[in-house]
C-alpha cells in the first residue's frame, strides 16, 4: 500500500504519483529536474470545442495570462484595441468561434473589464480591416489585424 502521494502540474503538464516515500522522491526529483523544458511546452487544445467559450481561455495561450497579453500589445485603455487584442488573444488560443460575446465574457471573466459596446469595437474592427466577419455571428481576425496589434 503506498504510503505517500503527489500530483503536480506545470503548464499543460502534470506528474501524479502514488508510492513508497523513496521512490516518489526519487521520480519527484527527475520531474523537477525537467521543469525548465517542461514549463515550455504548449498546452494541447480540447479535442471537443463544442463548448464555445466555457474554456479557460488563458490557459490556452502559451504567452501567459490575458491580462499580461493586453498590456503587452498596449490594449488597456482603447476599448476597440482591446477587443482586437482579446479576439487575438483567444484565436492565437486555438478558439476558431469568436463572437463579440465570448470576447465579452473572456475579458470579464479574466477581470479585465467590460466593454461599453462590444459590438460597435467588433463594427470598427471589421471596418478598419482588421476583422473580418464570418457568417451570422462568428468572425476572424485578419492578417492586418494580427499586424496591427504586433
Amino acid at each position: 500500500m503506498p504510503d505517500a502521494k503527489i500530483e503536480i502540474k506545470v503548464g499543460a503538464v502534470s506528474f501524479t504519483g502514488e508510492g513508497t516515500e523513496s521512490w516518489l522522491s526519487t521520480e519527484l526529483d527527475k520531474f523537477i529536474k525537467h521543469i525548465p523544458d517542461l514549463a515550455k511546452v504548449a498546452p494541447a487544445l480540447p479535442a471537443d470545442r463544442s463548448d464555445k467559450g466555457a474554456v479557460d481561455h488563458g490557459q490556452l495561450k502559451k504567452t501567459g495570462t490575458l491580462a499580461a497579453y493586453l498590456t503587452s500589445k498596449n490594449a488597456t485603455s482603447n476599448q476597440t484595441r482591446k477587443f482586437l487584442a482579446t479576439a487575438l488573444f483567444l484565436q492565437d488560443g486555438g478558439d476558431e468561434h469568436l463572437t463579440t460575446s465570448v470576447v465579452t465574457k473572456t475579458l470579464e471573466e479574466k477581470k479585465q473589464g467590460k466593454l461599453t459596446n462590444a459590438s460597435q469595437c467588433l463594427s470598427d474592427n471589421v471596418s478598419a480591416g482588421f476583422c473580418e466577419k464570418k457568417g451570422n455571428k462568428e468572425f476572424y481576425v485578419t492578417e492586418e489585424g494580427k499586424a496591427e496589434i504586433g
